[in-house]
């Protein structure tokens, strides 16, 4: 079903997580071929808002506050959000499809004008009441980003595999922060996560960073400042090429790193997705989360999950985490073998 406007808008909300507005981004491409003339706009939460500004299938790109639910908003962040309120209102939209399926998300879809609002029946905490074409209940065990997809199909998007484009990365500079480097195959571990029980012990980490440098190949761990001390002491007294980069990359400088890498080791979070979709092959750590519906989306990657009957439980906390604390590093080096194995470096 199409639009017969010469020059559709169209609003597109996903406002978070990094994850999920990396699974959008085929949906983006399958509507840019679905209406070519068309004017795109995405509505998204600041933090990831850099993985959109002047991509190349967006027109426009506007930011949202993270609304705070428990707790004040900010002064700067109430302004934002009037100020964002009245550019949604204001503006008239052909269409509006709403990939959140939260009540942060129909707050805006209902706040737009559109004779077409566009997304999923019965999603949570009651966003699909202010849609006006309700596509039927997805399967929760359905990729996310297949899940995306499905909608675009609705709208005329023609069949096709998932593209995955960003806007203009910058350059860095390997040898200015990683001297060490000498050009040897570049690993990157990811050990951090949101959720307490996504993460793997640093003991594991340690070995599997060890292993690696002992195999000649160089080490890069990523993560947020917030990261910091568990990846320095990932590292500590590790003799090798390693570099510690939590704290030291904006959005896209991450990409950038994980385009010069052969291999990413990571947990189940949102670089993983950034990793998946810049191309690089994966090990992923799997715990309370199911692989199948947020894996890492395409060919060549090892996903690792202990087959215990407690996961996925989908618990961000837990007092006995045996899913990751009790997976063995000997079982991520083995995965990590067969990955470089396949690419050929020995």
């Amino acid at each position: 079903m199409t639009i017969p406007t010469s020059r559709p808008r169209l609003l597109l909300v996903k406002l978070s997580s990094l994850g999920d507005v990396v699974h959008t981004l085929p949906t983006l491409e399958a509507l840019r071929l679905a209406y070519p003339q068309g004017h795109i706009t995405w509505l998204v939460e600041e933090a990831f808002a850099p993985l959109l500004a002047g991509h190349p299938a967006l027109d426009a790109v506007w930011t949202a506050p993270r609304l705070r639910w428990r707790g004040r908003q900010t002064g700067r962040d109430l302004r934002k959000l009037a100020g964002l309120a009245l550019q949604v209102r204001h503006r008239r939209f052909d269409l509006v499809v709403d990939l959140q399926g939260l009540l942060k998300s129909a707050m805006w879809v209902a706040l737009a004008q559109s004779p077409r609002k566009v997304g999923f029946d019965r999603t949570r905490e009651g966003s699909w009441r202010v849609l006006t074409e309700r596509l039927p209940p997805y399967d929760p065990d359905r990729h996310a980003l297949l899940r995306y997809l499905d909608v675009a199909r609705h709208l005329g998007a023609p069949e096709g595999p998932p593209r995955f484009r960003f806007p203009p990365l910058p350059l860095v500079s390997p040898e200015l922060v990683f001297p060490s480097w000498g050009q040897a195959p570049l690993v990157i571990l990811h050990p951090g996560a949101r959720w307490a029980t996504k993460l793997w012990p640093v003991a594991g980490w340690r070995e599997v960073a060890r292993w690696l440098l002992e195999k000649g190949l160089a080490v890069a761990v990523t993560g947020s400042a917030n990261d910091r001390q568990m990846t320095e002491s990932i590292l500590e007294g590790l003799s090798g090429p390693a570099v510690n980069l939590a704290g030291r990359t904006l959005l896209l400088e991450l990409i950038s790193w994980l385009r010069l890498a052969t291999l990413a080791v990571t947990t189940d979070t949102g670089p993983m997705h950034l990793a998946a979709a810049a191309g690089v092959p994966l090990v992923a750590l799997f715990g309370p989360t199911a692989p199948w519906r947020t894996g890492p989306f395409g060919e060549g990657h090892e996903i690792l999950r202990l087959p215990l009957s407690c996961s996925p439980c989908f618990k961000r906390q837990c007092l006995e985490p045996h899913c990751l604390a009790e997976l063995p590093p000997a079982q991520v080096q083995a995965a990590c073998e067969k990955v470089l194995y396949r690419l050929g470096v020995n």
